[in-house]
């Protein structure tokens, strides 16, 4: 029986789907008003603990043993009828990515207020109610922001939205499941100061799910490391990064990035070999509406990529790092200024030599499983470039995609499978098969390792350095995470709002940065007790 100190009380749970077992014997706690972190790399079972939690195992999944407790109610035996009363009141969720748990057809204020009617509230109750909910999620005018659609909110205001709808019928105990984990370090941590606010204010217990040790430790009154579906240790977070006793958590602080692990960037390259260069680059974007009018998303942008070295473009959402890389890409048209390869103009290109620039300078996006097409096997997606440029006959390309598989440090086994049947870092590899298969100079990695935990994007990084010294590559590297920049770039571009505010070197920056946006960066970067 749980204490009554303890909001939720896991005990020797054990979940299946079908007849393979896949949490082993868990037991957690969560205390009234405690903040609890679950961390764990893909796999190791933290989603199917929340979805047993919620009582939403998909498919097969069932509860095969033990007890889920919230304030001494046995959950593991309710109806379906019973389930539906408890989320919302009992359990609320805070989901990890807004655009898809949040219905592009519906006014933000809609799905707000339906949750509400479900819980019983009916007329001008419900919009004063939805009004009251957005301005505590920090959502300036709320009654024009009611009225819009999610695509017309950034990514942060996304997200505070799904949190005020976890709130709305103040539930007990709060799941935040990887609410941060695409969002920059500035959004991160206004997102997640405010959660923290809202919680303490209704005195709401917090399971906090993450695959970000550092993370955890700064926000977690306790943290639980799960591995293979089971939990490997638990503690008052400080201690646990202090002297941690399973071989597992240390393996996890070993590979999360630091600011300060000495030796962690790469060495220092000079030189006056460009690969590209960025001048006075602006980007207009019409607005549509009454007003009309234009938004400028990059702002006269300059700087250059030296050939063999990595440039890192750091900066929050709406900052223009994407579009930049769009514009590189040819995917947009630059209002003014240009960006050249090796002395050509991208923009200014004729038919044939787009397509030669095309050749060599090659994307990685961030999620590969909606980068990839799902009815195409590994073979064909690490082989549709070929085809599309007409390199060799098909045994030259059969060949081509063995030779790449094994640059990746995939096994030729893959070839045959699909996207969903890979795990998140080996379709991570499959993406940089692609963009390796036409000996591309210049390889954009846009936000390439943001979505992976510690693990595997410590694997990724190591990849990457690696083909970067084999196979004489360049990288422009897009990320909002300044650890990963400090371990893989030479030069680093910081922006904000459109404009680059600061460019040097990696050491510079991050030891005598001289904008005040760059420090603000720097200052927001979570797990600090992670360094050295």
């Amino acid at each position: 029986m749980p204490s009554d100190a303890e909001m939720l009380s896991v005990t020797d749970l054990r979940v299946a789907f079908g007849r393979t077992e896949v949490l082993h014997g868990v037991d957690l706690t969560v205390g009234h008003g405690e903040r609890v972190a679950v961390v764990g790399q893909s796999g190791s079972g933290k989603s199917t603990l929340v979805a047993a939690i919620l009582g939403l195992l998909p498919g097969t999944g069932h509860v095969t043993g033990g007890s889920i407790r919230l304030g001494g109610d046995e959950l593991t035996r309710r109806t379906e009828k019973a389930w539906r009363g408890l989320r919302g009141e009992g359990i609320g969720l805070v989901p990890q990515d807004p655009m898809t748990n949040l219905n592009p057809a519906m006014r933000v204020g809609a799905q707000i207020a339906d949750a509400l009617v479900a819980a019983g509230l009916r007329g001008a109750a419900v919009e004063k109610r939805v009004m009251e909910l957005l301005t505590e999620a920090g959502i300036p005018e709320a009654e024009h922001r009611a009225g819009q659609y999610p695509h017309e909110f950034s990514g942060g205001m996304r997200q505070r939205v799904l949190i005020a709808m976890a709130l709305a019928r103040e539930p007990k105990l709060l799941i935040a499941d990887e609410p941060t984990s695409a969002l920059d370090v500035t959004v991160q941590r206004r997102i997640l100061d405010h959660l923290e606010t809202l919680v303490a204010a209704h005195g709401t217990s917090l399971l906090f799910v993450t695959h970000d040790l550092g993370l955890a430790a700064e926000r977690a009154d306790r943290v639980v490391v799960m591995h293979d579906g089971g939990i490997v240790e638990t503690g008052p977070a400080a201690r646990l990064l202090r002297d941690p006793q399973h071989d597992y958590t240390r393996r996890l602080i070993e590979a999360s990035p630091s600011l300060d692990r000495e030796g962690s960037s790469p060495s220092r390259r000079d030189g006056t070999d460009p690969i590209l260069v960025v001048e006075d680059l602006v980007k207009e974007f019409r607005l549509r509406g009454r007003r009309g009018g234009t938004f400028r998303a990059v702002d006269q942008a300059s700087f250059s990529v030296e050939r063999g070295t990595t440039t890192a473009v750091v900066g929050e959402s709406g900052s223009g790092k994407s579009t930049i890389a769009k514009m590189i890409l040819g995917l947009e048209t630059p209002t003014s200024g240009t960006a050249r390869i090796d002395g050509r103009s991208i923009a200014g290109a004729s038919r044939a030599e787009r397509a030669d620039l095309r050749r060599r300078v090659q994307p990685v996006f961030q999620d590969p499983y909606s980068s990839l097409d799902p009815t195409f096997t590994v073979a064909q997606l690490v082989a549709e470039p070929l085809h599309i440029h007409r390199v060799g006959d098909r045994r030259d390309r059969r060949g081509r995609v063995r030779e790449l598989l094994d640059q990746v440090a995939l096994p030729e086994s893959v070839a045959g499978r699909r996207p969903s049947e890979l795990s998140g870092g080996q379709r991570q590899r499959v993406a940089i098969a692609r963009a390796l298969a036409l000996d591309p100079e210049l390889v954009i990695c846009d936000e390439a390792v943001s979505a992976l935990d510690v693990l595997v994007q410590d694997q990724i990084l190591t990849l990457l350095a690696d083909l970067q010294r084999d196979l004489g590559l360049s990288y422009l590297f897009i990320t909002h995470d300044l650890a990963v920049v400090r371990q893989i770039a030479h030069r680093v571009v910081v922006m904000h709002k459109g404009r680059v505010v600061e460019h040097d070197t990696v050491d510079q920056i991050f030891t005598a940065p001289t904008s005040a946006y760059t420090a603000e960066l720097l200052e927001a970067i979570p797990g600090a007790a992670l360094a050295g």
